[in-house]
């Protein structure tokens, strides 16, 4: 410490007390500041003090992301094609930076964008370059390779899905409603005209099956082939010599068990295809839909033309021979869908209602040699009653069938032949059954209670088809997002309305995607983009067939003209004014 000194007063002041006063406490104030200076100076210069910390580098935060200036969800539907992307952050950004951090694509690859900033370029504004295209996935991918402007990498990034919405333009020219029902009819009859088994004539299963043929759709695709010379698409010479090939091969070639087919055969050998391990023989219900397509051309073809009561013979002679009472097994009061040659019974399916099998209880009953009693149908088919339902759903009783009335072939492949307007027995008013099973159908796609984006009063229908990776029977019950443009089509008869609705939404926007070679193809999901590109017989078949229906009653009148099947129908308690 440094000595204290006195500073010397002038002689001026030496008789100013007040001065000298004021004097000392200075003298003070530097002594106290010299010390001080000292003392710093040595605690500095020990080394033993805190180092100051530097202040901490400010965080680069996205505040947050929309999308047409909503908040971006995980998920979001109907967007337009020229959306606006916006990030908003806590500080400016590097633009060089923004290149490598951005991810825009779709399916197809990556999508061209550009950008432009805001808010002093603390956001960040993207849109595609061109415009995007409708019913198609993108995503957005933001990573942590965006910098500040302070080279600081951003905390987190972002991810997040849109779906575009559909193109609303038609897609072809308008055209009157009854020409677009038969330019339908028209389009779809060629998948049983121009794709028919080259040496069989028989229905293919899909448009992928090569020589994979099956009975049902066969049924179903001799039917449509009425429906083709009706009006007009082939001359009645045409057909004539068609079935007069299907019949031959069905007769003489095609492999049977106990009267009955197969569900799919090999249309050129005739040589059962097994549907499944130990379905490879005998199919009752996929036979009943051949049966009912087949009493419908021989009804058909009436004259004294001899090619014309061949055919009909042939008919007769395939028809009379299917043991429908040997399937009740050991005489049981019921009827069994499958046998096999190789398991016998193993399968064990008992057909049982409400489903899509009453043809197979109506022909077996009509059987001149092989007729099953009443009891099989109220026991085996009706379960004495069980299968009622008259539950009430969206404001219609539903008499038969399962919760919400299951998938809509039940009120479809049956009824191609039976006309279930007026039929009633004691179980239900058939045309009350089939209008309200569809009416459901409808108000539940339109009411949607899963939410699936694309249903509505127009986009509606939920029956067996194709799904993505595979195959479903659609319904309420067990509804996946797809819609099937065959369950609408093929409900006519039932809701005229609503399918109308539904044919011009499918054909005039969603042709471009939806509308083919043979017609509608086979399914198609809008939520998670989906269009099948396959065609099958037995969803095709009943679009022609029940669209004839509407139109003219055409496969009605003749199927319930059948002298046996007025029999076998009465004899099972049904009634009609057109039995």
């Amino acid at each position: 410490m440094l000595p204290a000194f006195p500073i010397p007063l002038q002689p001026w002041l030496l008789n100013k007390s007040l001065k000298v006063d004021a004097m000392r406490k200075l003298n003070t104030v530097i002594i106290i500041s010299i010390c001080l200076v000292h003392f710093s100076c040595k605690k500095s210069s020990s080394g033993d003090g805190p180092v100051p910390t530097p202040a901490p580098p400010v965080p680069f935060n996205l505040l947050s992301s929309s999308l047409n200036n909503q908040p971006a969800a995980a998920t979001t539907y109907n967007v337009n094609h020229t959306p606006v992307i916006q990030l908003n952050f806590s500080g400016k950004i590097d633009k060089n930076t923004v290149g490598g951090a951005v991810n825009f694509s779709s399916a197809n690859g990556a999508v061209g964008y550009t950008t432009s900033y805001a808010n002093n370029d603390s956001s960040l504004l993207i849109q595609p370059s061109v415009k995007l295209n409708p019913i198609t996935n993108y995503n957005f991918t933001l990573s942590t390779a965006l910098k500040s402007s302070t080279g600081i990498a951003v905390t987190a990034g972002t991810n997040f899905k849109f779906l575009t919405h559909i193109d609303s333009s038609d897609k072809f020219p308008l055209i009157t409603d009854t020409a677009l029902v038969q330019l339908v009819q028209q389009q779809t009859f060629k998948y049983f005209w121009d794709f028919g088994h080259p040496i069989s004539g028989l229905a293919r299963e899909r448009n992928t099956s090569g020589d994979l043929v099956t009975s049902g759709g066969s049924g179903f695709g001799v039917m449509a082939i009425i429906t083709g010379i009706h009006r007009g698409f082939i001359t009645k010479g045409q057909g004539l010599a068609r079935l007069q090939t299907m019949v031959s091969f069905l007769k003489n070639t095609a492999q049977r068990f106990h009267g009955a087919y197969p569900h799919w055969l090999n249309g050129a050998t005739g040589v059962v295809i097994p549907f499944s391990a130990k379905d490879n023989g005998a199919d009752l219900v996929e036979t009943s839909y051949l049966i009912q397509g087949l009493l419908c051309a021989r009804q058909y073809f009436n004259s004294s033309d001899p090619t014309e009561v061949a055919l009909r013979n042939d008919i007769n002679s395939i028809s009379n021979s299917v043991e429908w009472s040997w399937f009740r097994k050991s005489n049981e009061n019921v009827l069994y869908w499958h046998w096999s040659p190789n398991f016998a019974w193993d399968m064990n399916v008992q057909i049982r209602g409400w489903n899509e099998s009453l043809i197979t209880y109506v022909l077996a009953a009509s059987s001149p040699a092989f007729s099953i009693p009443k009891v099989v149908y109220d026991n085996g088919w009706a379960g004495n009653g069980a299968m009622r339902n008259n539950a009430i759903y969206y404001g219609y009783q539903l008499p038969l069938g399962p919760n919400l009335g299951g998938p809509l072939f039940f009120a479809h492949y049956s009824f191609l032949g039976i006309n279930p307007f007026s039929l009633t027995d004691a179980y239900a008013n058939y045309g009350t059954q089939n209008t309200n099973h569809t009416k459901i159908n409808y108000e539940y796609c339109k009411v949607n209670p899963k939410g699936w984006y694309g249903y509505s009063d127009q986009c509606w229908g939920l029956t067996a088809s194709d799904i993505p990776g595979g195959y479903s029977a659609s319904s309420p019950t067990n509804d996946l997002g797809v819609i099937a443009p065959t369950a609408a089509l093929s409900s006519f008869p039932y809701t005229p309305a609503e399918s109308m609705k539904a044919l011009k939404f499918f054909y005039y926007k969603l042709g471009d995607k939806l509308w083919g070679e043979y017609g509608f193809k086979d399914a198609f999901k809008l939520s998670d983009p989906w269009f099948a590109d396959s065609y099958l017989a037995i969803d095709q078949g009943p679009i022609v067939v029940m669209m004839e229906n509407y139109r003219s009653g055409l496969l009605w009148n003749l199927f319930m003209s059948c002298p046996e099947v007025k029999t076998g129908m009465t004899g099972l308690g049904f009634q009609s004014p057109h039995l």
